[in-house]
């Protein structure tokens, strides 16, 4: 159990989470790429358990929308770091990284493979870097900022906080708004820019090193897997399922309700719009949060890509993998 579910619940700063890349798997990518069905062929012929890398999947049922694998379709592997909180609880990257640590060092107590699979990329540089958590959160300054953010824009933001921790502007980039908020949120709460403190994190592996992937797909093919993806969970009952979170939970978590595919619906339902249009929204935004993914990824000097095509074969991608190992 995480020590840090309540939200109301200072979080303890003064833990440090050490990175978790040796004697591990990362499988990551853009979503819709694969990965889970990989990751469970891979961990067959592994002996390994796999281990989520999603900050949506953590929520109990909320299952369309962050296309959790079925029992059906987990084949008797153990799947780890899923379904860990309801809906409207929050839910931190330290709370993850706590529950990381636990569930990595239980399955090498069992001498088997742990292999992270998903695409959230805080979660993934927790995993690479490591993480001092900082100072909680300020919700009442986020909230402020969000409402600058939606009058003046991203640029702004990004003025904003050149003048208090210029690195941090430098490095975080434009469409990632969330970052740079809280990077204004910690120098206001320590005095002190975040990048001076991330700079402990900095230390990395070089890919020939690390057992860290992330499938690259052709830009036309990714992009239809991910609108046939969107099409078959609005198929399988998403609309009912965000219908159902509503009525039972009223108000989401801050970090629930602003999931892709969620959101998309939960503003559509109330501003009375047809199923194509939430339809076009979720696939839209789906691509969108796909390029910003794949910007992060290639920032890590510690990713390996492994290049997908439909013409490719499973079984060929597994065996290249299995052969990358080391």
């Amino acid at each position: 159990m995480c020590t840090d579910q309540n939200p109301n619940k200072p979080a303890d700063s003064s833990s440090i989470f050490p990175p978790l890349i040796h004697d591990v798997v990362v499988l990551t990518g853009p979503t819709a790429s694969g990965k889970s069905a990989l990751a469970v062929a891979l961990a067959k012929k592994i002996n390994g358990e796999i281990l989520s890398l999603d900050s949506i999947a953590v929520y109990r049922q909320m299952d369309i929308g962050t296309a959790k694998p079925s029992l059906n379709e987990q084949q008797g592997i153990p799947h780890h770091l899923i379904n860990l909180v309801e809906p409207n609880e929050e839910y931190s990257v330290a709370c993850y990284l706590q529950q990381a640590h636990a569930a990595v060092d239980d399955i090498k107590s069992r001498k088997k493979t742990p292999i992270f699979v998903g695409g959230t990329p805080m979660f993934l540089k927790g995993i690479l870097r490591g993480f001092n958590p900082g100072p909680p959160a300020d919700w009442q300054f986020r909230e402020s900022v969000e409402e600058d953010l939606a009058k003046f824009g991203s640029e702004a933001l990004k003025a904003r906080l050149q003048q208090v921790d210029p690195l941090a502007a430098h490095r975080i980039h434009l469409s990632d708004t969330r970052r740079m908020i809280r990077a204004l949120e910690f120098a206001k709460l320590t005095g002190s820019p975040i990048s001076h403190q991330q700079t402990q994190f900095e230390s990395t592996c070089s890919a020939e090193e690390c057992n860290v992937f992330t499938l690259a797909w052709p830009r036309d093919q990714l992009h239809y897997r991910i609108n046939q993806r969107v099409e078959n969970m609005f198929h399988e009952g998403l609309v009912d399922e965000v219908k159902r979170l509503r009525e039972h939970f009223g108000e989401l978590s801050r970090t629930a309700r602003q999931a892709v595919g969620y959101r998309e619906i939960l503003d559509g339902l109330v501003a009375g719009q047809s199923l194509s249009q939430m339809i076009e929204e979720v696939a839209a935004h789906t691509r969108q949060l796909a390029r910003r993914q794949e910007t992060w990824f290639r920032s890590f000097q510690e990713i390996q890509s492994i290049s997908m095509s439909e013409s490719h074969r499973f079984d060929e991608t597994v065996d290249h993998l299995i052969r990358l190992l080391h």
